[in-house]
Formats: C-alpha cells, sequence, structure tokens
C-alpha cells in the first residue's frame, strides 16, 4: 500500500522556519516529480513548488519564491519542503504529491497521483 505521510508542520510566528517532511512508503518515487501542494481555509488547493525526480529542476510559485526551498533524498525516499521567513498568509495545510504518470515538472493539481495526508502550518502575525 502507497503511503505518504507528511511531518514537521506547527505553529510559528511571522519570519520564522519550518521544514516539512515527506516520507513515502510502499513504493519508490526516485523516477518521478514530486510536488508540495497547500490549501488555506476557504480557498481552493495551490500549487507552491515541484522538484524534478534527479532535482535538476525545481520550480516555485511567484508567492513563495526566494522563501521556500524544496529537495529530495532519493536513498531515503524523503520529499523536503524547507519555508524560511514565513508569513501569516502562508498559514495553510500543506500536502505532497507525487506525479508517477507524467514527464517533467507538473505544476497541476490533476497531473498528480498521489497525496499524503497534510500537514497544518499556522503562522502567527
Amino acid at each position: 500500500q502507497v503511503q505518504l505521510v507528511e511531518s514537521g508542520g506547527g505553529l510559528v510566528q511571522a519570519g520564522g522556519s519550518l521544514r516539512l517532511s515527506c516520507a513515502a512508503s510502499g513504493r519508490t518515487f526516485s523516477m518521478f516529480a514530486k510536488g508540495w501542494f497547500r490549501q488555506a481555509p476557504g480557498k481552493e488547493r495551490e500549487f507552491v513548488a515541484v522538484i524534478s525526480w534527479n532535482g535538476g529542476r525545481t520550480y516555485y510559485a511567484d508567492s513563495v519564491k526566494g522563501r521556500f526551498t524544496i529537495s529530495r533524498d532519493n536513498a531515503k525516499n524523503t520529499l523536503y519542503l524547507q519555508m524560511n521567513s514565513l508569513k501569516p498568509e502562508d498559514t495553510a495545510v500543506y500536502y505532497c504529491a507525487v506525479a508517477a504518470t507524467q514527464v517533467g515538472v507538473p505544476m497541476a493539481i490533476d497531473e498528480y497521483d498521489y497525496w499524503g495526508q497534510g500537514t497544518q502550518v499556522a503562522v502567527s502575525s
């Protein structure tokens, strides 16, 4: 059974940092792009960042560019999101996802096949 499990969320003050992790089990995803998405209360889920299978390409939403860094460790089957200079508008449930049937670095929700359960990030002002 394939599972993606996020961790590392929590409550932090504006300007602080958090590092999210997403551990995969049940299948090796080393050959697929992985991404992070988020969903704030009352809003649709949105793209945050994506990384290619070998880490050679990364793309970010404009709202997080320069503050967030996506990375992966294929040996550990784990995806990361380092979030710095957090803002209250970053408050959301963060989801990791794997695009197992796409090539390149997809950024659309419907291009992803496996999803984690989400981890809450709350940033206070």
